[in-house]
């Protein structure tokens, strides 16, 4: 019995021993597999963006970065945020995922909206609704919203603007800004980046040729509005500046366009001349009362450095390159006239 009871008692220890071995070597598969899972990189592909708006949920995050990286590790991301509640608390904007990023990377980038600024281009466009669609394109902002605080005078006249003189509030150009941005957060950076650009050398340069800031953004609206050859902005700004400087009538097609609204006409016939309004330039002599359209930094600079020449008459060339013919001649201008004249004729364009 003795003899027995030692055999029994050695095979228990040698059991317990067995067992207690396997559940060590378990443990630490088990500890590996949790370390690998949680210190294993989101994604090892090149860096990319993801953006969060306001109906994202985290699934549909997780879903997005998996679109974006099929190979993604999102196990553990998704394990951190539940555990962070992070579907009650959800940050809107753009954010990268960098490459060799571990799970609690990601997931502290995300929960403390850490997020990556995105570059907005903003281009010279004709209309409010024309820039706050091509605003709301590239970042989070509605474009009813951001049309709307253009057009808003109480608003505009909070930052000095009125309706009209908006077209000077904005300075095409390319800025970095959060995805997520308020629309006005957004105009308020909009106007410190405008008088940003008017330097002290911009502006004695715009004293120097007798104009004031809207007066120069005026004219180079027109000037913008009349050819899209940056090599003759220059030659067209030193023309209308000869006109007013001479107190003819700018006689400008585009701000009678301007004034007559709506769609468009192919070309401005004797009928439209006689719109009744400030911004008719053949009715009305000077500047127009605003500019007539967003303008780029490039026109705004062209009327500032203005080709000095004796022009006073340009019209559009017979061959519909774009480029116009100038002269000092008015037989000449008439001559250049009835070229152009027959060739729309012959082309159709009525």
């Amino acid at each position: 019995m003795i003899i027995f009871a030692i055999y029994t008692s050695d095979m228990a220890k040698k059991i317990i021993i067995t067992i207690a071995s396997a559940l060590i070597v378990l443990g630490a598969i088990v500890t590996f597999r949790f370390y690998r899972l949680f210190t294993s990189p989101v994604s090892i592909c090149d860096d990319y963006r993801i953006y969060i708006g306001p109906s994202d949920t985290q699934e549909s995050i997780i879903s997005g970065i998996l679109e974006a990286d099929p190979d993604a590790g999102t196990k553990a991301l998704d394990y951190l945020l539940k555990r962070r509640n992070y579907n009650d608390r959800i940050r809107t904007g753009c954010y990268t995922i960098k490459s060799g990023a571990t799970p609690k990377q990601v997931a502290d980038m995300l929960s403390s909206g850490a997020q990556t600024p995105v570059r907005l281009t903003i281009n010279s466009t004709r209309t409010v609704g024309q820039m706050a669609r091509a605003i709301s394109n590239q970042i989070m902002i509605d474009s009813a919203q951001i049309a709307s605080r253009l057009s808003e005078p109480s608003f505009l006249d909070s930052l000095g603007y009125t309706p009209a003189t908006v077209f000077c509030m904005i300075i095409p150009n390319t800025y970095e800004v959060y995805w997520n941005t308020s629309a006005d957060a957004l105009i308020s950076r909009l106007v410190k980046e405008r008088d940003r650009f008017w330097t002290d050398q911009r502006k004695a340069k715009a004293k120097d040729i007798g104009l004031s800031e809207l007066q120069v953004v005026t004219l180079a609206s027109i000037v913008e509005e009349e050819t899209a050859k940056s090599d003759e902005l220059a030659t067209i700004a030193g023309l209308y500046m000869n006109r007013l400087n001479r107190k003819m009538a700018l006689q400008a097609d585009p701000t009678v366009i301007f004034a007559l609204g709506g769609e468009r006409p192919k070309r401005v016939l004797k009928a439209h001349l006689e719109v009744d309004s400030p911004y008719n330039t053949y009715k009305y002599p000077g500047l127009p009362p605003a500019p007539i359209r967003f303008v780029s930094t490039r026109s705004i600079d062209a009327v500032l450095n203005y080709a000095r020449h004796n022009y006073i008459y340009m019209c559009a060339k017979e061959d519909f390159s774009g480029y116009h013919n100038f002269t000092s001649s008015l037989s000449q201008h008439n001559a250049n006239a009835a070229r152009y004249q027959r060739a729309l004729r012959n082309a159709g364009i009525r």
